[in-house]
């Protein structure tokens, strides 16, 4: 079994996949058909992260964490504009937990962190419009 150390935050950026997932249903039903395909892609990035890490866990003797049956989003969404506020908050917590899965790890899983990081970083801007010179940390969250 690998180490709480590193079990925790990756057990944390599992969860935070499975929220993106969800999420992501959410954004694609509501953001305008402009955005539609950047949903998408967003949407099927987060899957495979999220499978990705299920392995991983199971790599390292643990269980994955299991998805919820339902989130709670952080503010309504009830037109394309909140779908694309949603679309950004999702991508900064997935980065605030992949930060933390950065600076646990070692490694392959410590690179692959830091570039789903990266990722969520870049899908936030381009969600956003504009980016913040630290994404993922705590200041942030």
């Amino acid at each position: 079994m690998a180490p709480v150390a590193v079990l925790e935050p990756l057990q944390a950026a599992l969860a935070a996949e499975h929220a993106a997932v969800y999420g992501y249903g959410v954004v694609g039903a509501r953001v305008g058909e402009e955005r539609r395909a950047e949903a998408t892609a967003a949407y099927a990035a987060h899957r495979a992260r999220r499978d990705s890490l299920a392995r991983t866990a199971r790599d390292l003797g643990a269980k994955p964490a299991a998805a919820a049956a339902g989130y709670a989003l952080p503010f309504a969404v009830p037109d394309a504009a909140a779908a694309v506020r949603l679309a950004a908050e999702l991508e900064d917590r997935v980065a605030g937990v992949y930060a933390d899965l950065v600076r646990a790890a070692e490694g392959p899983l410590r690179r692959e962190a830091a570039g789903a990081l990266r990722e969520a970083a870049v899908r936030a801007v381009r969600w956003r419009g504009s980016g913040v010179a630290f994404p993922g940390l705590a200041e942030r969250r």
